[in-house]
C-alpha cells in the first residue's frame, strides 16, 4: 500500500501485553549515505552507479536539485546512474527547490559555489525556518559570494557561483554537523586546499562528518582530520566515478530495534555490515544500557529485548539525534525515569522535536519535561491517544511503536513517513 492510500488517522495494531516482535527486516538504503553519494557522484568525473540507494523524499529532493544544476541521473532497477560534471555545475534559471530536505539545502548551498553562474536555494515553509547562517559565513570566508535572502539567517540563499577559491576558515558547527559536511563535500573541487577549524573546538553529531569523509574517500578525495582537531581537504584530488553500494539505513533500523526492545522480542536487521560507521548505530549502546542484548554479525545486527522489561537510563544522545524519538518512546515502558541529554539541535529539525516529544509523551500518560537541551521521561499510567506528527516522519514512526503495546493509538498524517521510509507501515504490520 502506498502512503497516499493510508487512512488518516492510521490505527496501530496492538500486540497486547504478551505479544512479541519477531522479524527479519532490511531497511531502505541509507538516506544519509545516499544524499552524500549522489552529490559526490554528481561532482565526479565519469558515470557512477549507486547500488541500493534509498528511495525517499529526501533523495528525490537531492536528485531534483542536482538535475537542476546540470547533473544527469537515471533511475533503474540496479540503482541510480549518475553522470558526473567533473566539478563544474550549471546555473539554473529558476530557484532550486529542496522541499523539506535539510541535507539537500545545506549540501547544495555549498555545491552551488561550483556553478557557472548564480544559484538560489529555497524550500518548503519549514525550510525557511531552519538556520543556514553558519554555513554561508564559512563559504564567504573561503572566498565564495553568497547571501541569505530569508529571515533570521534562514533560506532562501543566493550563491554567485563561479568556483570556490578555498583556503582557511573557521566554522561554527555547534548547531548542525551538516554545515561542515556541506563544505567538505564541495572542497575537493576548490581552487586551493580547504582547511576548516571548528569554532570553540565543538562539533555536534560528529559521526555524520566521519560518514561524509568515508564517502568522499570512496570516490577518491583526500580529506581528513589533523592532529589539532581541524579538517583538511586536498585540492586537485577530484572525485572519480565508481560503482558504490549504499548500506541499509541505520536511522531506519532503530525502529524495528526499539519495537523488539519494548515488546521483549527479537529482530534481525539485515544488510548492515559489522564495520558500518552510520551514526545512529551508537543508539544501540543506549538500548543495551536499557537491558537489551545486541549482537553484530558480518552482514546483520540482532537485538533481543529483555524479558523482564526495560530500565530507565541517563544518556548523552548528541551523536545520535535522530534516534532520540524512538528511544524516548521506549522509555515509556522502562522501570524508572530516563534522561536524554545534549540534544538541543532537535529544536531545529523538521519540527521542534523536543517540544513535540514532550507534548505527545504526555498525551499517552507519561510525565515528560523538555528544557533547552534535554528531555526527562517518567513512565505513567499509559493509555491510547490520537498522535500528532507535526508533518515529521520520525514522530510518526516512533509513536507508532508505542501502539504495539498500548491499545487505541492512531497516527495523524501517516503519509509523512515518505520522507525516509515510504513502506514503513507496511513493514510494521508484519513485525
Amino acid at each position: 500500500m502506498g502512503v497516499e492510500a493510508l487512512p488518516d488517522p492510521l490505527p496501530i495494531r496492538c500486540l497486547g501485553p504478551e505479544g512479541r516482535v519477531a522479524a527479519r527486516v532490511r531497511p531502505p538504503g541509507s538516506r544519509s549515505i545516499t544524499n552524500r553519494a549522489l552529490l559526490v557522484a554528481g561532482l565526479a568525473h565519469g558515470e557512477s552507479l549507486l547500488l541500493g540507494a534509498g528511495e525517499s523524499e529526501d533523495s528525490a529532493a537531492m536528485r531534483a536539485g542536482l538535475r537542476a544544476l546540470g547533473v544527469q541521473i537515471l533511475e533503474s532497477a540496479e540503482g541510480f546512474r549518475v553522470r558526473g560534471c567533473n566539478g563544474r555545475l550549471a546555473a539554473p534559471r529558476a530557484p532550486v527547490d529542496v522541499g523539506a530536505s535539510g541535507t539537500t539545502a545545506r549540501f547544495l548551498t555549498a555545491a552551488a559555489t561550483l556553478a557557472a553562474g548564480p544559484v538560489v536555494i529555497d524550500g518548503a515553509p519549514r525550510m525557511r525556518e531552519r538556520p543556514i547562517r553558519e554555513l554561508v559565513e564559512c563559504l564567504r570566508a573561503l572566498g565564495a559570494t553568497a547571501r541569505i535572502d530569508g529571515a533570521m539567517g534562514c533560506p532562501p540563499v543566493s550563491v554567485a557561483g563561479g568556483g570556490l577559491p578555498g583556503g582557511w576558515a573557521r566554522i561554527d558547527a555547534r548547531r548542525s554537523s551538516q554545515y561542515v559536511s556541506a563544505v567538505l563535500l564541495a572542497a575537493p573541487c576548490a581552487a586551493t586546499d580547504v582547511h576548516l577549524e571548528l569554532a570553540g573546538g565543538q562539533l555536534v553529531s560528529r559521526p555524520f562528518v566521519e560518514l561524509t569523509l568515508e564517502v568522499m574517500s570512496a570516490f577518491g578525495a583526500e580529506a581528513g582530520w589533523k592532529q589539532d582537531g581541524s579538517l583538511h581537504v586536498k585540492s586537485g584530488r577530484r572525485y572519480q566515478a565508481r560503482h558504490y553500494a549504499v548500506e541499509p539505513d541505520s536511522q531506519s533500523a532503530i525502529y524495528p530495534c526499539v519495537a523488539a526492545a519494548l515488546t521483549g522480542g527479537r529482530v534481525v536487521v539485515e544488510g548492515i555490515p559489522a564495520g558500518s560507521r552510520q551514526t545512529e548505530l551508537r543508539a544501540l549502546e543506549v538500548l543495551e544500557a536499557m537491558g537489551c542484548l545486541v549482537k553484530r554479525e558480518p552482514d546483520a545486527l540482532v537485538l533481543e529485548g529483555p524479558a523482564r522489561g526495560l530500565r530507565g537510563v541517563d544518556a548523552d544522545m548528541n551523536a545520535t539525534p535522530d534516534a532520540v524519538l524512538a528511544v524516548a518512546v521506549a522509555a515509556l515502558f522502562a522501570k524508572g525515569p530516563t534522561h536524554l541529554r545534549n540534544i538541543a539541535n532537535l529544536r531545529i529539525k523538521e519540527t521542534d522535536r523536543l517540544a513535540a516529544l514532550e507534548c505527545e509523551l504526555r498525551r499517552l500518560g507519561a510525565r515528560a519535561i523538555a528544557d533547552a537541551d534535554s528531555l526527562r521521561i517518567e513512565p505513567g499510567h499509559l493509555g491510547g491517544a490520537l498522535i500528532e506528527t507535526y508533518d515529521d516522519h520520525r514522530m510518526a514512526m516512533s509513536f507508532a511503536l508505542a501502539g504495539l503495546r498500548i491499545p487505541g493509538i492512531a497516527i495523524r498524517n501517516p503519509a509523512c513517513v515518505a520522507k525516509t521510509w515510504p513502506d514503513f507501515f507496511g513493514c510494521l504490520a508484519q513485525w
